[in-house]
Formats: C-alpha cells, structure tokens, sequence
C-alpha cells in the first residue's frame, strides 16, 4: 500500500515538474486552442461576485452552456429562473430574483473580450492580448491543475488582471479569477464538463416570459 501511495506521489511529482517547466503563454494558447476547437461544452457553475468596499460575497450557482463562438447560456438554480443567454444575435439579461416582471435584451457584443461570457473573455487569443505568468501547480478536484495569471496589455479591456486554474489533461479552466474593477472580483469555478456534448437548443434560446416586458438596451 505504502509503494501505491508513493508512486502516486512521485507521479503527481512529475505531471507538476513538466507543467511547472512550460512556458505560460504556451499554456494559455493551448487552453484557447482548445476552446476553440470545442463544438459546445456544457458545465456546472458556481459563481462569487466579490465587492470587497461593501464586505458582500454573492454567490449564485447553475448550469453553462456554449455552442461555437456565438451560441452561450448561463441558466441558474440559485437563484431559480434567472438566465442570461446570448443567442447568436442578442444578449437577454432575465434577473426575476431582483428585477421581476422585465428582462432587458440588448446587441451582443462584437469582440468577446467585452461580453459576458467569461470563458471567451480570457480565452480569445489568450497570447496575442495578454501578459502572462505561471504561478503553480495543484490539485483540482482529483485533477492536477496548472494555474497561470494573465494581465491585459491595452487599457480597454474589462479587468485588470485574471487567474486561470487550467487542467493539466484536457486543457479546460477549472476556475477563472477575475479583479474587474478596484475591490470587485469576480470567480467563476466549473465542475462536471462535458465537452463537444449535444446541447438542446431550448438551452440557447430565451422565450419570453408571458407577463414579462422587453427593455431594450
């Protein structure tokens, strides 16, 4: 028993050695290769909003969906009914929890780094857009996970730094860590992906509510 364990030990070892040896913008332009190579992926979420000036964590838990570079939906469970989803042509911002009675819908933004899709934001052309660096290895949920930080080279981008926990396998963020804004931080943790799965298309479509009105933005 005592063998098995340290030969688990001595492999993990190794699997850490080679990613901490790899050039951070060489990781990074594989997890954008990668993603963008995905026909759709499908993912649990749990999400932290952070505003540390009002000492408030807000954490709010679903499921997300992508399909190609357009198609995107964050469909929550806490809180029950929210969703935004962005479907190709416009983005739909459904809060009932906070807003009830209205969802607001408004053009999708051209360059993903600006949109609401977190994984595209950090993700697009990782290495043409950012500075990075390795900062260590750990282990994710039974998965050895290689975590690198990025920082935006323009002054127009939504955040000042991001940190990416980005699997040693299959490439795929784990966690995205994200300082958008002086004492806002914003988390992202996925679980349970599974990429280039069938995604119904209901998923990636908003249907208005009866009831409820359009704000346009």
């Amino acid at each position: 028993m005592a063998r098995i364990a340290l030969a688990l030990a001595l492999s993990l070892a190794a699997r850490f050695a080679s990613a901490g040896a790899q050039d951070p913008t060489d990781i990074v332009r594989r997890a954008s290769a990668t993603y963008r190579g995905l026909t759709s992926l499908q993912a649990d979420f749990v999400q932290l909003i952070e505003d540390r000036g009002l000492g408030d964590t807000l954490r709010t838990t679903g499921r997300l969906y992508q399909a190609g570079q357009n198609g995107f939906a964050m469909r929550f469970t806490d809180p029950p009914e929210d969703a935004i989803v962005l479907d190709g042509r416009q983005a739909w911002f459904y809060t009932p929890s906070t807003t009830p009675g209205q969802v607001v819908r408004m053009a999708m933004e051209s360059d993903p780094v600006y949109g609401v899709n977190l994984l595209a934001r950090v993700l697009d052309r990782p290495a043409d857009r950012y500075d990075t660096r390795w900062v260590k290895t750990e282990v994710v949920n039974g998965r050895p996970v290689t975590v690198v930080s990025i920082t935006p080279r323009g002054t127009n981008v939504n955040f000042s730094k991001a940190t990416l926990w980005l699997d040693n396998e299959d490439a795929l963020p784990r966690r995205i860590d994200l300082e958008e804004a002086p004492g806002k931080r914003r988390v992202l943790i996925l679980s349970r992906l599974r990429p280039n799965a069938v995604i119904p298309k209901e998923m990636l479509e908003f249907r208005v509510p009866k009831g409820v009105r359009i704000v346009e933005q």
